[in-house]
C-alpha cells in the first residue's frame, strides 16, 4: 500500500472525526436544553417524568463520550498509532449499538411519554392557582399562549379547575384568550385567570362557552410537534451512524496498514 494512499486514509479520518467531534457537541447540548428549557411543554413534562430525564442524561453522557472519542480518533488518525485506532473503533462500535437500542426505546415509548404528557397536564389544569408563582404552571401559559390552544383535548378541560368555575361572572385562563397576530407577538403571555369586560346583558354564571379562547385542545398540536422533531433526532442520528461506520472502516483500514507501532508520535503534555 502506497504511502500517499495512507496519508489520504489518515486525512480522511480525522476530518471524519473532527465532524463527528462536531456532532457530539450537538448531542450533548441536545440533552442539555432539554434539562435546562423552562418556557415550553419539554418543561411541563421533564418536571414530572423521569424517563425524559433519564434520557437527557444518557443524550449528555453520550454526546461527551462522543465528543472524547472523536478527538482520540484525530490524535490516533494522524499520528498513526494503532493501539488508539484500534480503541478508536472498539468504542465506536459500542457507541453505535448504544444508540441504536436507546433510539428503538425511545421510538416505542413515544406512546408511554404521550400518556405521561397527557396526564401531568390534566393535573396541572385542575391545581392551577390564579396569583401563584410556579415554574409548572408558567411553562404551560407559555405553551398555550405560543402554540394557540387552550386546555389538552380542549378548552372544556379548564372546567375541571374549581377555582375558576366558581366564579361568578365570565372568567377563563388568560393565557387562552384567542388574540389577534398582532397582539399575539408578545414573548411574556399573561399569567393567571382574567375576568370578560360586562356586556350588555347580565351573567350570572362563569360559562365556557362565553370565554374568548382558543377552541382547540393542546394534545394534536403538542403531538404534532413531537413527530415533528423526532424526525428531526433521527435524521441527526442516522448521519451520525454513518459517520461512524465510516469512521470504523477508516480507521481498521489505517490500523492494518500501519506496519510499527511508534509511542514517540504520541503528543506529550
Amino acid at each position: 500500500m502506497g504511502s500517499a494512499c495512507i496519508k489520504v486514509t489518515k486525512y480522511f479520518l480525522f476530518l471524519f472525526n473532527l465532524l463527528f467531534f462536531v456532532l457530539g457537541a450537538v448531542i450533548l447540548g441536545f440533552g442539555v436544553w432539554i434539562l435546562a428549557d423552562r418556557s415550553s411543554f419539554i418543561s411541563v413534562l421533564q418536571t414530572s417524568s423521569t424517563s425524559l430525564k433519564a434520557g437527557a442524561y444518557v443524550f449528555i453522557g453520550v454526546g461527551g463520550f462522543t465528543m472524547l472519542m472523536g478527538f482520540l480518533g484525530c490524535i490516533g488518525a494522524v499520528n498513526e498509532v494503532r493501539c488508539l485506532l484500534g480503541m478508536y473503533f472498539a468504542f465506536l462500535l459500542l457507541i453505535l449499538i448504544a444508540q441504536v437500542t436507546a433510539g428503538v426505546l425511545f421510538y416505542f415509548n413515544m406512546g408511554k411519554l404521550k400518556q405521561e404528557m397527557g396526564s401531568i397536564v390534566t393535573k396541572l389544569i385542575q391545581n392551577y392557582t390564579d396569583g401563584h408563582e410556579d415554574s409548572l404552571q408558567e411553562a404551560w401559559d407559555y405553551v398555550q399562549a405560543q402554540v394557540q390552544c387552550c386546555g389538552w383535548v380542549s378548552f372544556y378541560n379548564w372546567t375541571e379547575n374549581a377555582e375558576l368555575m366558581s366564579r361568578i361572572n365570565i372568567t377563563y385562563p388568560c393565557s387562552c384568550e384567542n388574540k389577534s397576530k398582532e397582539d399575539n407577538n408578545s414573548l411574556l403571555p399573561q399569567m393567571g385567570f382574567c375576568e370578560a369586560p360586562v356586556g350588555n346583558g347580565t351573567q350570572s354564571s362563569n360559562n365556557p362557552d362565553d370565554w374568548p379562547v382558543y377552541k382547540e385542545g393542546c394534545m394534536e398540536k403538542v403531538q404534532a410537534w413531537l413527530q415533528e422533531n423526532l424526525g428531526i433526532i433521527l435524521g441527526v442520528c442516522v448521519g451520525i451512524a454513518v459517520i461512524e461506520l465510516l469512521g470504523m472502516l477508516l480507521s481498521i483500514f489505517l490500523c492494518r496498514h500501519v506496519h510499527s507501532e511508534d509511542y514517540s508520535k504520541v503528543p506529550k503534555y
